[in-house]
């Protein structure tokens, strides 16, 4: 698996999409971001494995009240687009967890598979389960003001409230109905 340079010429430093809002933090700088072109993974007992074909390498932790109840901590993770597919398809169980998302575990040993926007079919996925996890980058943290004070990760991190993560997201969202008019 090779890592791919791709330059993004426009301002996009990363994104992550919490409960099915897109929170888009943007910086005034080019930026290059390194993408997987294709990973592959799979859930603790093997019941369910998986191929995501567009995995970034950036990855980032949230630390909303949901996603650390849902994973016991902060959810540690990564955007892989909408092409992922599954083999022991059988085995997941889907939560619908909000109107505009859904979680999906194995049923046999409970892995945490993905948190899926509804409406674009995108994948987060936790980092652990992907068989090669040499090229990820730790780079940015949501929801930083809900973090519990019991935990701290030592990198430096691009971090977020929940009150600036919507607001970028507002933003952005005004700036992208804009381009597409």
């Amino acid at each position: 698996m090779r890592p791919q340079q791709l330059t993004w010429l426009d301002d996009l430093l990363f994104f992550l999409r919490w409960e099915g809002t897109q929170v888009i933090i943007h910086s005034l700088e080019r930026v290059t971001m390194t993408r997987m072109l294709e990973s592959k993974g799979r859930c603790l007992c093997g019941a369910v494995s998986f191929t995501a074909k567009n995995v970034s390498s950036h990855i980032g932790a949230c630390h909303c009240s949901m996603c650390r109840t849902w994973v016991g901590g902060p959810f540690v993770t990564t955007e892989c687009g909408s092409e992922v597919s599954f083999e022991g398809s059988a085995n997941i169980t889907v939560f619908n967890s909000s109107d505009w998302a859904e979680r999906g575990f194995c049923a046999q040993c409970g892995t945490h598979l993905f948190y899926r926007l509804k409406e674009t079919q995108d994948y987060f996925m936790p980092v652990g389960i992907f068989a090669d996890d040499s090229s990820f980058l730790f780079d940015h943290q949501v929801f930083i003001d809900e973090k519990p004070e019991f935990y701290a990760f030592a990198n430096k991190t691009n971090n977020m409230t929940g009150a600036e993560a919507f607001a970028q997201y507002a933003a952005a969202s005004s700036q992208d109905e804009t381009r597409t008019q």
